[in-house]
């Protein structure tokens, strides 16, 4: 009698001969920009945690504070007996700082973007999507039932003539900043051209919010735009915040829907609250250390500099991700795991998470690398890549 699952073995085999395995390394140490792997020590450079927020004292004292009032499980979902003081200032102070009338709290960020989209759209609606979307945004886009199309990144254009053909109510939904390019969508283009066909705009910001703009309001901030520009904003608190969870933001009529139609808001455990009570304190910290944004900046313009010095072909990025295009999958993995060696930790990026042949390195900083931690990078770059070509 064949073993359960043997048919599934030739295809593990040929996803590692293709240089496409995955494994997860064991962290034996607090996120941060130093960690412990297999005993030994790593300078992260590969972490969304971009503001350093993850392990701050002032957030993990409102975590241990909030699990001492709350507890560790939040018993159920919202919408039963879940939903805590904690988790109602948390949504009233997300909708204060992304400027919008209402917020609503989701466990995760893959399950904001399908609960939205499919609470949104069904049969005889049509959803627009930017190639290069997360894909959780694609599933959301898929599992809507509506009419599913994608269009070229970042190419308003391609949009607007996709959009004049569709029938029923229409949701055009893109990345804000893009995680695996870390480039901006044009927002101000996408939202005239919603607009003018009477499309919805919906904005995934999960690595803009915190680190992008003068006060961390994120893509929408960057480009100065309104609840009527992009109605809906999602937002992730595990990234710029450092904690864990995700919110929608909007009006009061998108976040009255979302509470009766969204299934993963709905039929889920609202994350602990203890979680919401870290975010509170740590969105504090975004709003008031403007510093760490500064900081982002510098580092990641004093990295591309010297990469391109270097002969790196570093992606068109003005955020903290800083990808350098490789081309092939395993010449990606051998240079990430000969930086592992020489005591950094930088992910190799491979289809089907980007495009055939375009593997990349994932480089991105934190507000608390210093300026020797990139030149160290570097300097080990410079190195490696000599030594494999």
């Amino acid at each position: 009698m064949a073993h359960p699952f043997s048919q599934l073995a030739p295809s593990l085999d040929d996803i590692a001969q293709q240089g496409l395995y995955r494994s997860r390394r064991i962290i034996e140490s607090p996120q941060g920009i130093n960690l412990e792997i297999d005993g030994k020590n790593i300078v992260n450079f590969c972490s969304n945690d971009y503001l350093g927020l993850a392990n701050h004292p002032d957030v993990l004292n409102a975590f241990k504070t909030g699990a001492d009032r709350y507890g560790v499980g939040s018993g159920s979902a919202h919408l039963i007996c879940g939903h805590s003081a904690a988790h109602h200032a948390l949504e009233e102070e997300l909708a204060a700082f992304t400027g919008r009338d209402r917020a609503l709290l989701f466990s995760t960020g893959y399950m904001a973007n399908i609960g939205v989209i499919s609470a949104l759209l069904g049969r005889g609606d049509a959803v627009f999507e930017d190639r290069l979307n997360h894909a959780s945004l694609l599933d959301g886009g898929l599992l809507s039932g509506a009419r599913f199309k994608r269009y070229a990144h970042a190419d308003a254009a391609d949009l607007s003539a996709n959009l004049e053909k569709a029938p029923g109510n229409k949701l055009v939904v893109t990345d804000g900043v893009f995680s695996m390019d870390g480039d901006f969508a044009p927002l101000n283009e996408l939202a005239t051209a919603a607009k003018k066909q009477g499309a919805w705009l919906m904005v995934d910001d999960a690595h803009g919010l915190g680190v992008i703009g003068e006060y961390g309001g994120g893509i929408v901030e960057h480009y100065g735009l309104s609840q009527d520009d992009v109605p809906v904003l999602m937002g992730t608190l595990g990234k710029g915040f450092g904690t864990f969870g995700a919110f929608v933001a909007g009006s009061e009529v998108l976040i009255e829907t979302l509470i009766q139609k969204a299934r993963t808001y709905v039929y889920t455990t609202a994350l602990p609250a203890a979680v919401a009570e870290a975010t509170r304190a740590s969105l504090k910290i975004v709003i008031a250390e403007s510093w760490r944004r500064d900081k982002l900046k510098k580092l990641s313009e004093r990295f591309r500099l010297g990469a391109e010095q270097l002969g790196l072909q570093v992606m068109a990025s003005s955020s903290a991700i800083q990808p350098i295009l490789i081309g092939d999958s395993q010449r990606a993995v051998d240079i990430s795991n000969a930086l592992l060696d020489a005591g950094f930790l930088v992910s190799a990026i491979r289809p089907p998470t980007v495009p055939q042949g375009s593997a990349r390195l994932r480089v991105t900083f934190s507000a608390l690398h210093e300026e020797q931690h990139v030149d160290r990078l570097l300097d080990a770059l410079a190195k490696i890549i000599a030594g494999c070509k």
